[in-house]
């Protein structure tokens, strides 16, 4: 089972996202597994309209595709895709439900190998990064795609539940002092627009580094040095010697 820390969280009072006892939310981290999907048949009819979305989407971006054309690498008629899905925009909504999901996993796996609070914080921006160099095509959706997450409550129940992941990672780095003190809220957004900045300047080949590992080194200076860390502080070397 997954857990994101120790620490009890508080409700996000922006995003109205349950952030509670980390150890119990229920994330659901389904993960679309592209290159084990069998041919199509009875019963994988939804989850092969996605591999083929996704493959699809990669090629001519969010905007141009067609679902006749997804159903035509599916392998199936062009109606079949109106069993699991109204319309172009409602299998993008679906695509972006399944990176949300994937990209939590990756930045609650990644944390979890932590110890120190910062460390996880830290280590969930660089899954952050990470999954975007591995997943473009679901970045892509998930944030440049014209599609409404308000009429797709699991999309948005999905980015909630990833960002209620990062406001936890940064209220146990507060209550451990690893963080300075303040909105745990404003602080995930300042943490998410760092990594979010770095992931698509990296996916759209803006910045001069060409490999995944220069792109995650780069962004690990980056969380350093913008990240308000609170520094312990010894005693006062003047007063100490004095007693």
């Amino acid at each position: 089972m997954l857990r994101l820390s120790t620490c009890s969280l508080s409700r996000s009072p922006l995003q109205g996202a349950l952030v509670a006892t980390v150890n119990n939310v229920p994330l659901r981290l389904n993960r679309l597994k592209v290159n084990k999907l069998k041919p199509y048949h009875h019963g994988n009819l939804r989850e092969a309209l996605l591999v083929a979305a996704i493959r699809l989407i990669g090629e001519v971006g969010p905007t141009a595709f067609t679902l006749r054309e997804v159903a035509r690498r599916a392998g199936v008629s062009h109606n079949a895709p109106y069993r699991h899905f109204r319309d172009k925009e409602d299998l993008m909504a679906a695509v972006a439900t399944e990176g949300y999901r994937e990209l939590t996993a990756a930045m609650v796996h990644a944390a979890d190998k932590q110890f120190r609070a910062l460390d996880r914080l830290k280590h969930a921006g660089l899954a952050y990064i990470e999954f975007a160099q591995r997943r473009p095509e679901y970045f892509t959706v998930m944030f440049d795609a014209p599609y409404s997450g308000r009429s797709h409550f699991h999309s948005l129940d999905a980015a909630k539940q990833a960002f209620s992941a990062l406001v936890g990672f940064v209220k146990c780095a507060q209550d451990e002092g690893q963080l300075a003190s303040g909105d745990p809220v404003e602080f995930a957004y300042l943490a998410w627009t760092m990594v979010h900045g770095v992931a698509k300047l990296a996916i759209t080949h803006r910045l001069p580094y060409r490999t995944r590992g220069a792109v995650l080194k780069f962004a690990s200076f980056v969380i350093d040095q913008s990240l308000p860390i609170r520094h312990q502080q010894g005693p006062d070397r003047s007063l100490a010697e004095t007693q």
